[in-house]
């Protein structure tokens, strides 16, 4: 892989991230609304943008290393704070992700209504929180580094 590529991924990586919110909130809004078909292809090319961040995050992860955040102590709290619940949930939605869409692709839509009310903030959060995390270390982090 070249390198261009992957100093290029942490960008297409929040690129991902960022489109999997909108893609949620916007399946979220479907179903409200009762169109039912364009919540299930919204969720799903949701999933599809989660599936791909997260391989693209493993392989960025296993050819660079981890990236440390410059910054004064009070930066870097913020920083580490929205690291730690980010990845702590990001750990969490996974298999909470795969039973909401397990139990719809079963007809269980109670049972996937009750789950997504808790999956939906969640996933929502580690989509958005891991743009933040991407700015903070690859924008904001440089500035502090010189």
């Amino acid at each position: 892989m070249s390198e261009q590529l992957v100093n290029s991924l942490p960008t297409i990586n929040a690129l991902l991230n960022a489109t999997s919110a909108l893609l949620a909130v916007s399946g979220w809004v479907a179903i409200r609304r009762g169109v039912q078909k364009a919540h299930i292809a919204l969720m799903g090319a949701a999933l599809v943008c989660s599936a791909l961040f997260l391989a693209s995050y493993l392989v960025y992860h296993s050819i660079h290393g981890t990236t440390r955040f410059i910054a004064p102590l009070a930066i870097r709290t913020v920083y580490l704070v929205i690291l730690l619940t980010h990845t702590v949930l990001a750990a969490v939605i996974v298999p909470l992700i795969l039973a909401a869409v397990t139990l719809a692709l079963r007809g269980k839509y109670d049972k996937h209504k009750h789950l997504a009310r808790w999956v939906a903030p969640i996933w929502l959060y580690v989509s958005v929180t891991g743009v933040v995390i991407y700015l903070m270390l690859y924008h904001l982090g440089p500035r502090f580094a010189n």
